[in-house]
């Protein structure tokens, strides 16, 4: 990670001045990095990490940055993790720019590099991304969502990309397909898991305010705890429950009473429980390999994606 670093900040000079400040102030606020590192772990999982690794990693660290500024334009988000997003700082049109730029050139990077099997998997995983997205906001409208419709839009949102990571890890140090389908399984479910975390913050007490954001209900998301919670409730208590959340998301208090609900109708335990269930998956998908600290390390990814606080 430390050589990536300065190889990543290389792809991306240019001779225009606005593009390189916008650049440096993204690099200067990346976040944990767990996409290029698991593009690395899983190349060293399945053999010699090599140019190709690097090409891979930045890639999937390039479209992971663009759909980000993207995301941030859609959702007229103007900070993430407490930094200012590009659109609030230089406004939208400057920050879609940034973002096709981003794209573009993890694009000529692996045209320019003959990284075409890397290429198809970044490329699929974009198109899957894009599908996840509207699938969510279409649902948002109609609030009829099932829980087999939540995992087919966080599979495509998220656990797509993850999958690319580890898929074109893999694919850079020439993996045997077992391999490469073992990576793919990995990163799916460990993207699942990942996921089903994020869906948890949402209800569980913030340490700043002390109680739940209810930021997805906010933005009429239905995701798993409360998919679970109306699934297991009465017609007229999810009557009332779905009223809410159409006519009143931007209630503090009816949101907290959303967030009541879920909590006692055991939607976080369940919900617990299916990420345990694909973190183990993720890990078992690693039973083709032997044991050594690049295994031990992809498993402490795993543990660390279902404990972290943020």
């Amino acid at each position: 990670m430390k050589k990536f670093e300065p190889y990543f900040r290389e792809q991306l000079k240019t001779k225009i001045p606005l593009l390189d400040i916008i650049t440096n102030y993204l690099l200067r606020r990346k976040g944990k990095q767990m996409r290029p590192m698991l593009v690395f772990l899983s190349a060293k999982l399945n053999g010699q990490i090599s140019e190709s690794t690097y090409v891979a990693a930045t890639l999937i660290e390039l479209l992971h940055t663009a759909t980000l500024i993207h995301d941030d334009v859609v959702d007229e988000t103007y900070q993430r993790r407490g930094i200012f997003s590009i659109n609030a700082l230089w406004k939208s049109k400057i920050a879609v720019l940034v973002g096709d730029f981003f794209l573009s050139k993890g694009l000529t990077t692996a045209l320019n590099t003959d990284q075409i099997g890397v290429l198809k998997v970044v490329s699929e995983a974009v198109k899957e991304m894009s599908e996840g997205e509207l699938l969510q906001i279409e649902k948002s409208r109609k609030l009829d969502i099932t829980e087999d419709v939540y995992y087919d839009i966080i599979r495509k949102k998220t656990a797509t990309l993850i999958a690319a990571c580890t898929r074109s890890g893999a694919l850079s140090v020439d993996s045997s397909e077992e391999q490469l389908n073992a990576m793919k399984d990995f990163g799916e479910n460990l993207g699942i898991a990942f996921q089903i975390k994020d869906d948890l913050f949402d209800y569980e007490s913030n340490g700043l305010i002390g109680k739940p954001t209810g930021n997805d209900i906010k933005e009429k998301k239905l995701t798993l705890p409360l998919i679970y919670s109306l699934q297991k409730t009465d017609s007229k208590t999810r009557r009332q429950i779905l009223t809410k959340i159409r006519r009143h998301h931007k209630k503090e208090r009816k949101v907290q009473e959303i967030v009541a609900f879920v909590k006692t109708s055991g939607g976080l335990e369940y919900t617990k429980e299916q990420m345990y269930k694909y973190a183990q998956k993720a890990i078992e998908a690693l039973s083709i390999y032997p044991e050594d600290s690049t295994k031990e390390a992809m498993i402490k990814m795993v543990d660390f994606t279902i404990k972290r606080k943020k």
